[in-house]
């Protein structure tokens, strides 16, 4: 069975590259619009294997969505790659520091994406 992928991006131009550049991988995919519908989706969705997630979002940030995922231990070791905007350093050691295993700056080219989610998959 082929893994399962979420994206999390308020950018529907940036949820439908990401997702299919992960089905041409051969990955199963769900897309949420921000942090709440991430949740939702994720709880809904059985099986994940991995995140994507963006920083910036309406109603659930990026931020908030990783913190609310690594408080339940379901999902402490979910592998999460944040594909952001904000390539502030500050950003970048926030993230990581609630729990995100990668940092993207957008636009991140396919192939880095794909390498750092199968290296995340092993």
């Amino acid at each position: 069975m082929s893994k399962h992928i979420l994206i999390v991006d308020d950018s529907k131009t940036v949820r439908n590259l990401v997702a299919f550049i992960m089905k041409k991988e051969g990955f199963r995919v769900t897309t949420a619009e921000d942090g709440l519908d991430g949740l939702e989706k994720l709880y809904g969705a059985g099986q994940v294997d991995l995140v994507v997630s963006d920083i910036n979002m309406p109603r659930m940030d990026g931020l908030t969505f990783i913190k609310a995922l690594r408080e339940q231990d379901a999902y402490r070791d979910l592998p999460i790659v944040v594909l952001s905007t904000e390539g502030e350093e500050h950003d970048i050691d926030s993230a990581i520091t609630i729990g995100a295993n990668i940092y993207m700056v957008k636009p991140a080219q396919p192939e880095k994406l794909m390498r750092n989610v199968k290296m995340l998959l092993g």
